[in-house]
């Protein structure tokens, strides 16, 4: 096992013995060998659509396949070697269809070798030991540091690029262009030698693959819920039965609301669902009560005390206790062995279940309120006030503080930032790294919040849509408005998110808690000369270095 994917890897170099996350030695090499075969699907449908045919199956399943291996996915081995075995099927397939089109063309087939051809074990203690040679180290071993380290940067970007994608076809939104762009990039990163200036490029191609990623997820978000719109959302509890939902996943959370109408339970959103809260297609239901909890770090405590049915729709779940092992539920492509796995039929029944065999809260809890919904629509409606207050000096300076939550030690900086920006300064945040302060009051500038909650992590499509909407207002770029990017990390959607950000020319970004292990000295230090990226150091340093304080 060698895994450095994640922003709590062990020692900041990699974790080699058992995941901080909870992932296992075995499920690691698992996953590095599925990564290994996708490679292999991706160099035949990669030909394939070149000579114009392609396969609906193949499409979806790479992105499938990334996905899973995404920091706090999948952490079961029986489904992982299910996985393999899908993607062996998957890499026929793919064959099949570049022959048969090779053929129509008149043309002779590649011999393609290396993953294309990788002969998979026959049992799962072998494909194990496969996995173990597939590694980030053994890249790293083969190539270098360096040139393994910027493979794995394109890689990871692709990851959490394929989440974003997923979530956009799980809705029917569906883009050729995009899946053709993950097989080339796939097949790109099958080869056996690279450049450090060749990876380079690629991992800005993939930052701006990403921004039409994120906005074709935008779309399937929007077009079947709505946009979001400033919401008042109630973040303690109320009494009776209750079911939580944590992850990323909208549709999952509508199927449930719908299965749950009229049957005496309250539903509450957790970490990364809480902007679900703001779209209109959602908060329709009066029995989606609020927001329950925090980020997903915090999990293990607050899932211990709810009592309640528990669903994890996409990554971020955790060990569960024992405590609640019984009524914690996933669905789609998150796995933890011996949690019951609800199938893509989606009949929530054993959820509902649990949650009318619990004691439910037994009690309303005094009110608590916060106010989301602040993505591009809602703030761009406001857009002549801002503008006229940024004009007036009643607006001095934009932060964006957002990004990935987490529990490695460090992370209260961003509380302390975001305490002590000045009065006549708005944030814009997104993503569960909110949770460090958005409960926290910050009043408003003559009826412009002080703090814009845009959404989940890939609201930083509507951030980016925003900084560039008053960009032009302005008559300037991003780099020419009074703002600042103040980002944290955690996995690999935030990587993705980071590569699109880079490829805009966005400067002066600062980055914690830590730097990714995978960027090394050498691309760290191009990065901060080119656009200045840097390490976050304390808040009032930062916060004198951006006002010049």
């Amino acid at each position: 096992m060698f895994c450095y994917q994640c922003e709590q890897t062990a020692k900041g170099t990699g974790c080699t013995t058992f995941g901080v996350c909870g992932k296992s030695p075995e499920v690691s090499d698992l996953q590095d060998l599925l990564i290994h075969i996708t490679k292999g699907i991706s160099m035949y449908a990669h030909r394939a659509r070149v000579l114009g045919a392609k396969d609906p199956e193949v499409d979806s399943f790479v992105l499938e396949a990334l996905f899973t291996t995404v920091t706090n996915v999948n952490f079961d081995e029986e489904r992982m070697e299910w996985m393999i075995r899908r993607a062996e099927s998957m890499r026929k397939k793919a064959r099949n269809v570049y022959e048969e089109a090779c053929k129509k063309a008149g043309k002779t087939p590649e011999a393609l070798t290396g993953p294309a051809t990788f002969e998979l074990g026959s049992n799962r203690d072998e494909l194990i030991r496969q996995g173990e040679g597939l590694t980030p180290e053994a890249r790293a071993e083969k190539w270098g540091e360096l040139i393994g380290g910027l493979h794995d940067l394109v890689l990871f970007g692709l990851k959490g690029s394929a989440a974003y994608a997923d979530h956009a076809q799980v809705l029917g939104k569906k883009d050729e262009e995009i899946y053709a762009g993950f097989h080339a990039f796939l097949d790109f990163l099958s080869r056996e030698n690279f450049t450090e200036d060749e990876l380079l490029s690629k991992a800005l191609e993939v930052g701006k693959f990403n921004i039409k990623v994120m906005e074709l997820l935008d779309a399937a978000n929007t077009g079947s819920y709505g946009h979001p719109e400033p919401t008042r959302v109630r973040t303690t509890p109320v009494a009776g039965k209750a079911i939580v939902v944590s992850g990323h996943d909208l549709r999952d959370l509508d199927l449930l609301l719908k299965q749950t109408e009229g049957k005496g339970i309250n539903v509450y959103t957790h970490g990364e669902m809480l902007p679900c809260l703001a779209y209109p297609g959602l908060k329709k239901y009066p029995h989606l009560v609020g927001n329950y909890g925090s980020a997903w770090q915090n999990q293990r405590e607050e899932f211990d005390t709810f009592p309640g049915a528990i669903l994890m729709t996409t990554n971020c779940i955790q060990k569960p206790k024992d405590s609640y092992k019984d009524r914690i539920f996933t669905t789609g492509l998150v796995a933890w062995p011996g949690v019951h796995h609800i199938g893509p039929d989606k009949d929530f029944s054993p959820v509902i279940e649990a949650a009318l065999k619990a004691e439910g809260f037994a009690e309303d809890a005094p009110e608590h309120y916060i106010t989301i919904g602040f993505a591009r629509n809602a703030v761009l409606s406001a857009a002549d006030k801002v503008i006229e207050l940024v004009k007036s000096g009643k607006i001095r300076h934009f932060f964006l503080i957002g990004g990935c939550d987490g529990a490695k030690p460090g992370r209260n900086y961003y509380t302390e930032f975001a305490q002590a920006v000045p009065k006549d300064c708005v944030i814009l945040t997104l993503a569960c790294g909110k949770y460090r302060f958005n409960k926290l009051p910050f009043g408003d500038i003559e009826g412009i919040p002080r703090l814009l909650d845009a959404g989940q992590c890939n609201d930083a499509y509507s951030a980016v849509k925003i900084a560039q909407a008053l960009a032009e207002a302005f008559d300037t770029n991003i780099n020419g408005l009074p703002l600042s990017l103040v980002l944290s990390w955690y996995e690999q959607k935030a990587v993705c998110i980071l590569l699109s950000l880079i490829y805009l020319g966005v400067k002066n970004m600062r980055l914690g808690p830590s730097l990714p292990a995978f960027v090394k000295p050498a691309v760290l230090d191009y990065l901060s000369k080119e656009l200045g990226l840097k390490p976050i150091t304390t808040p009032k340093e930062d916060l004198a270095a951006i006002l010049g304080a």
